[in-house]
C-alpha cells in the first residue's frame, strides 16, 4: 500500500446557488501519494474533508468523459492529469461555457440537444431484414471515420471553443467530429441530411478555425480537422446541385 510522502493544497471553485456569495474558492490541503490523479484529490476531499463538494466521474481510465474540468485553466479530464505534472498550485474551476448547476457539475443539455439534431446514427433509405445479411465493411472504410469515433463527449472541446464561448447556438466542435463520422460511414445514406443541420444557422461556417478543440481532446480526435472538410463537403454539394440545375 502507498504511503503519503506529503501534502499538496488544491483550490476548488465551488458554486453554490442557495448561499451568498454563489462562486468562491475554496482550499483544501490533500495527502499526496505517488502517481496521484486530480481526480484522486477530489475523492479524498470528499471522501474525507467536505462530503458537499459536487463533481461528475464514472469510469476513471478516461472513458467515460464525464470527469472533465478545468485544472489549472486548461480543459482536461480529471482522471487523466498528473498531481506531479501541475507543481504545487492546483486549481480546479468547472469547464466553460456551459451554465453551472453545482460546484464542478455542468449543465450539457445544449449539447445533448445538439447531439440529437446531427443523428448520430446510422441512416439507411430502406433498413435490411436479417435475412439479407449484414452491412459488410472493408478495413479501409473503417479507417476513413475512426477516429472521429473515439469521441468520449467529454466537453473539453466546448470549453476551449472561443466561437462557442461568444455563441452558444454554434453547432460546436464535437457534434460536427461525430456529424462526420457518420457521414463517412460506408453503410450510412443521411449525409446530406446531416450537412442542412450543420450549415444552418450558427452552423459550420461560423467556425474561425482557432484549432484549440481539437489541442484538448483527450482522444486525439481533430474536431477542427472534420469541420472543415465538412466545409468543403457541404461547398461540393451545393456546387453539384447548381450544376445539376443548368443541365436541367
Amino acid at each position: 500500500m502507498q504511503k503519503a510522502t506529503e501534502t499538496i493544497n488544491i483550490r476548488v471553485k465551488r458554486y453554490l446557488p442557495e448561499n451568498e456569495p454563489r462562486n468562491f474558492y475554496q482550499k483544501y490541503e490533500v495527502k499526496y501519494f505517488p502517481k496521484m490523479f486530480v481526480l484522486d484529490a477530489l475523492n479524498y476531499v470528499r471522501d474525507r474533508l467536505d462530503g458537499t463538494l459536487a463533481y461528475r466521474w464514472s469510469c476513471r481510465m478516461g472513458v467515460c468523459g464525464s470527469c472533465g474540468a478545468l485544472v489549472n485553466g486548461i480543459p482536461r479530464l480529471t482522471c487523466a492529469t498528473p498531481l506531479s505534472a501541475l507543481g504545487k498550485g492546483v486549481t480546479i474551476e468547472p469547464l466553460h461555457n456551459f451554465p453551472i448547476i453545482k460546484d464542478l457539475v455542468v449543465d450539457l443539455g445544449d449539447f445533448m440537444e445538439k447531439l440529437g439534431r446531427i443523428k448520430p446514427w446510422i441512416i439507411r433509405e430502406r433498413d435490411r431484414v436479417i435475412e439479407e445479411g449484414e452491412y459488410e465493411q472493408k478495413p479501409a472504410e473503417l479507417e476513413l471515420y475512426s477516429q472521429f469515433s473515439a469521441c468520449i463527449n467529454c466537453m473539453l472541446c466546448y470549453a476551449a471553443c472561443p466561437v462557442y464561448a461568444g455563441d452558444v447556438d454554434f453547432i460546436g466542435p464535437a457534434a460536427s467530429a461525430l456529424g462526420y463520422r457518420y457521414n463517412l460511414d460506408s453503410r450510412d445514406e443521411g449525409a446530406e441530411k446531416r450537412l442542412e443541420v450543420l450549415t444552418e444557422g450558427a452552423g459550420i461556417f461560423d467556425c474561425t478555425f482557432v484549432g484549440e478543440c481539437s489541442v484538448v481532446c483527450p482522444k486525439s480526435v481533430d474536431p477542427a480537422l472534420a469541420i472543415q472538410r465538412l466545409k468543403i463537403d457541404s461547398a461540393l454539394t451545393s456546387l453539384k446541385s447548381i450544376l445539376k440545375r443548368e443541365k436541367s
